[in-house]
């Protein structure tokens, strides 16, 4: 069987060898980010220690779209500096758009998409699309679920 990363090589990065990174992301220590990633760090990205970042999840830091729908009368690329929090975790194919501030101990569900320059508080558990706060993140609860 043909091996995805020899079909279409992506760059090469400490983390994933099926993500692309953009740019110079700051990525803390024991993070995993899992393929099929998209981490844009061109517009300035941190991402705090022991975040998990799960496939095909998208975290951006730069919009195309006045560019783009201005004809480029507007000619440059919008971009905002964006930070994930530590020991977050955000789910499969979920998208964090520019700008957006997600505090330590998040949960970000799969699927979510995080709105240009949203701001959302530690421990928040957050989903949807638009993605918005559902409810609160119980470290210590889950510690002592088993399983």
């Amino acid at each position: 069987m043909t091996d995805p990363a020899d079909v279409w090589p992506l760059p090469a990065n400490p983390y994933n060898r099926l993500c692309w990174v953009v740019g110079q992301p700051e990525i803390g220590p024991g993070c995993w980010i899992g393929a099929f990633t998209l981490i844009d760090g061109s517009g300035g990205l941190k991402i705090g220690a022991g975040t998990n970042i799960s496939s095909g999840a998208q975290i951006l830091t730069h919009s195309s779209v006045r560019r783009t729908v201005t004809e480029r009368r507007h000619p440059h690329v919008d971009r905002a500096p964006t930070e994930i929090g530590e020991h977050c975790f955000v789910g499969t194919n979920a998208v964090v758009l520019m700008g957006s501030r997600i505090g330590h101990h998040c949960v970000i569900a799969a699927g979510a998409v995080v709105k240009e320059f949203s701001q959302f508080e530690p421990y928040s558990l957050i989903a949807g699309v638009p993605a918005v706060r559902k409810g609160a993140v119980d470290p210590e609860a889950l510690a002592d679920r088993g399983g």
